[in-house]
């Protein structure tokens, strides 16, 4: 059983190959919002990971989020990630975004729990 209000914060140091300008979501060099959702995306992925059972994991399904806050090469950004809603496989997350103090990004993500042979073997 995967319990409501599991919790996990994953860490970012901006590189320059998470900028805009390199992973080609935007020209200019500062963190990427595709890099920004795909810290979220671990966060959420891990808070739950651990709790799973054996031969099962998670997959992405749906993400929504702002970006509010440009964040430079060398800053630090974690993304948080706590399960608000589980039903049956499917899991809801809140995600925030932070560089220091700061909300650098929030919003929601879907997961689903899949057992990670066959989910393969339907590829």
């Amino acid at each position: 059983m995967i319990d409501i209000g599991l919790t996990h914060t994953s860490e970012l140091l901006v590189t320059n190959d998470v900028t805009a300008e390199v992973m080609g979501s935007g020209d200019m060099p500062v963190l990427a919002t595709p890099a920004m959702m795909a810290l979220m995306e671990n966060a959420a992925m891990l808070a739950v990971a651990s709790h799973l059972p054996e031969g099962y994991t998670t997959v992405g399904g749906h993400i929504e989020a702002s970006h509010l806050r440009p964040s430079k090469v060398g800053d630090k950004i974690t993304a948080t990630a706590h399960l608000i809603k589980v039903d049956g496989k499917k899991m809801e997350f809140k995600v925030i975004a932070h560089c220091q103090e700061a909300v650098i990004g929030e919003g929601t993500h879907l997961r689903f729990m899949v057992e990670r042979e066959k989910f393969l073997d339907r590829i």
